[in-house]
């Protein structure tokens, strides 16, 4: 699935035991109240919480749980927030269940910011390191882009060659790229506000359904957010990132690796590249996968892989009742 330019040392076969994916969702799936019942119910998930309180050195825990909405999605918020949620689900997982993350899954995948998510889950990443790097990225992300000048916008009905040709059309100058892939129908372009405009304006008559421009602040996965990957770089370079102790599936090349420097790399460059959300789980079937499963906030990458591949089994664990049926289903 990967570009010719990236079949390297990354690509691996997956070793199939349990046939299950974990994923970990990115950002838009967060909200108010996510992970408050979790951390009620179970003494792992509140400790997960004050970790990350105490690694940011504030209490986002409590706008996690109170709100106010406008402040959990702030980007610099959402992004330790949701992966937060998604490891505190995933801590009650494991001290539930007594299995280990390789006993949990043969592979994990996040869109985007949930790559750091699926890492700290595969322990190639320690979650005070990973919450410190996701408020790092959120506010480099914020900072690279003036407010205003960059946006994105939904082509609803169209393929990737389809969404490319109305990116390369509306650019005339301007930065105007596909940021998300997320399904067939479902693709998301990224660039200056002025091109976003024009995919608007134009989609309709290259095929789109539909052309929605998002309410986000900034215009992400495109070559505005060169600052943000810059200060990625500069602070990946100095953390403890190990090998994932499942293979992790690349935003960046829809492949799985279990290479730590690999990872490093592909971190940086997701921050300016295209989410190959579609081809990952494309990957993740032709490689042994039959189900995915989302851990934390939300139910978005569930019906992205429903749509993606109707082979593949797809739920969600969000909660103490999610919780109780997956375990149920492990035997």
């Amino acid at each position: 699935m990967s570009d010719p330019g990236d079949v390297n040392s990354n690509e691996m076969a997956l070793k199939i035991s349990t046939g299950r994916a974990l994923v970990f969702p990115g950002q838009g799936s967060q909200a108010v109240a996510m992970g408050k019942e979790l951390a009620a119910a179970y003494p792992a998930a509140a400790e997960v919480f004050e970790a990350v309180d105490a690694a940011l050195g504030e209490k986002l825990s409590t706008l996690m749980f109170e709100g106010p909405e406008d402040e959990l999605t702030l980007t610099r918020n959402a992004q330790p927030a949701l992966m937060a949620v998604s490891i505190a689900v995933l801590r009650v997982l494991k001290s539930e269940s007594g299995k280990s993350i390789e006993q949990l899954c043969d592979a994990v995948a996040g869109h985007s910011l949930g790559e750091y998510s699926a890492l700290c889950a595969a322990n190639a990443l320690d979650l005070d390191v990973t919450a410190r790097l996701l408020r790092l990225r959120g506010d480099s992300m914020q900072q690279a882009v003036p407010v205003g000048e960059g946006a994105m916008a939904a082509l609803i009905g169209v393929d990737l060659e389809t969404a490319q040709a109305i990116a390369d059309q509306a650019s005339q100058g301007d930065v105007c790229d596909v940021a998300n892939d997320n399904a067939d129908g479902q693709i998301v372009l990224s660039g200056a506000s002025g091109a976003i405009d024009r995919v608007v304006e134009i989609a309709p008559r290259l095929g789109a359904k539909r052309a929605l421009r998002l309410t986000v602040s900034a215009p992400f996965h495109c070559k505005m957010m060169a600052p943000a990957a810059d200060a990625m770089a500069d602070a990946l370079s100095t953390v403890d990132l190990r090998a994932p102790n499942v293979p992790l599936f690349a935003n960046v090349t829809a492949t799985p690796t279990s290479d730590r420097d690999v990872i490093r790399r592909q971190l940086v460059e997701q921050v300016t590249g295209r989410v190959r959300w579609r081809e990952s789980v494309l990957e993740m079937s032709a490689q042994g996968l039959t189900s995915v499963i989302e851990i934390g906030s939300g139910k978005v990458l569930t019906g992205l892989a429903r749509r993606i591949d109707k082979s593949l089994q797809a739920g969600a664990i969000n909660g103490p009742a999610d919780v109780d049926a997956f375990l149920a289903t492990l035997g």
